[in-house]
């Protein structure tokens, strides 16, 4: 019978499963690149804010198995907004009720249509709970404090920081500084305070 190159070992499959991986992990980035453009947001905003929130979970003392989940959440974190027209997106005026609706439910339908990819399963607790916030004033579900996963409350802050040091549709960037005082402020209220505070170690080492 003709060889057709398929893997005849255990070792040879796990090779053949890993670069299936690095090529769907590279397929999302490029995705989530072209999402960027489409929102509005900074050229480079996923990239960075997935290098920060990897940043964050290792100084907070997160395993290898963990940083790989919160780096492709990072980049399918606003995948939901696929279905969230342009002209809401990129609205300067005030959103009506309507549009607040449509915004609010982005979370759900990147999980909706994430859940069934096996692989990325553990990685969607960031799609779908990074809006969440420390005092339960979040969405979608208005979970607070722990009840909020630890990696979509690094992913949050990490988030946070590069839109608002980022020019958008609706407003010019930040300054770097004023940035840090709001992260620093929010602790307790948005943000939980023992991502804050490694948020600021990293911050005052300079990474």
């Amino acid at each position: 019978m003709k060889d057709v190159g398929l893997p005849r070992s255990s070792s040879e499959l796990d090779f053949t499963s890993a670069n299936l991986l690095e090529v769907f992990d590279a397929t999302l980035e490029a995705w989530s690149s072209a999402l960027d453009l489409r929102d509005g947001e900074a050229r480079g905003h996923t990239r960075r804010v997935a290098e920060l929130a990897v940043g964050l979970a290792k100084r907070m003392g997160l395993k290898d198995y963990d940083l790989v989940n919160i780096r492709r959440g990072a980049i399918l974190h606003d995948f939901g907004n696929i279905t969230v027209p342009e002209s809401i997106l990129h609205k300067k005026d005030e959103l009506s009720v309507d549009e607040w609706v449509t915004i609010h439910l982005h979370p759900y339908t990147a999980f909706e249509m994430l859940e069934h990819i096996v692989y990325l399963r553990p990685a969607l607790e960031i799609p779908y709970r990074h809006h969440e916030r420390w005092d339960g004033s979040g969405y979608p579900r208005g979970l607070k404090g722990e009840e909020i996963p630890l990696a979509a409350r690094i992913f949050s802050v990490a988030d946070v920081f590069d839109s608002l040091t980022s020019d958008r549709p609706y407003r010019s960037a930040w300054k770097k500084e004023d940035a840090i005082h709001y992260i620093e402020r929010m602790a307790g209220r948005q943000f939980d305070p023992q991502v804050v505070e490694a948020f600021l170690g990293i911050i005052s080492e300079g990474r």
